[in-house]
């Protein structure tokens, strides 16, 4: 099934942050071996050149290594794994906080939303969503 990508970003950028998230969420584990770029630009409906811009950058980056003959591996360095997802998570939260403050919300008011939502059953929150 075709990745969701939006037009509005360059192709490349949003597979990097797909692949990553796959990586910090442990879709691809510590060590893991990745799919092929060409299976991986086939699933995502995307060129294979994009797809292999996209795991360059997550190899300059050290998130995945090549091992010749081999393939490419998620790194096994876990603090590395866990600092990129602590950083992902402070920017979504950034931006969540920008969003409520456009809203008119207030730091007092944002927590106790977020504490109400939290408290609530899943079932609940997927009704209204």
């Amino acid at each position: 099934m075709a990745w969701n990508l939006d037009s509005d970003r360059p192709i490349y950028a949003q597979l990097l942050e797909r692949i990553q998230l796959q990586i910090v969420s442990g879709t691809y584990g510590p060590g893991d071996k990745l799919p092929s770029v060409r299976e991986l630009a086939a699933e995502a409906s995307v060129n294979p050149n994009t797809m292999q811009k996209a795991f360059a950058e997550l190899e300059r980056s050290g998130l995945i290594v090549t091992r010749r003959t081999s393939g490419r591996f998620v790194t096994e360095d876990k603090e590395m794994i866990t600092q990129i997802r602590t950083q992902l998570a402070k920017e979504e939260a950034l931006s969540f906080i920008e969003k409520m403050k456009e809203l008119g919300f207030e730091k007092k008011d944002i927590l106790a939303l977020l504490s109400a939502v939290a408290e609530e059953p899943a079932e609940q929150r997927r009704e209204r969503a």
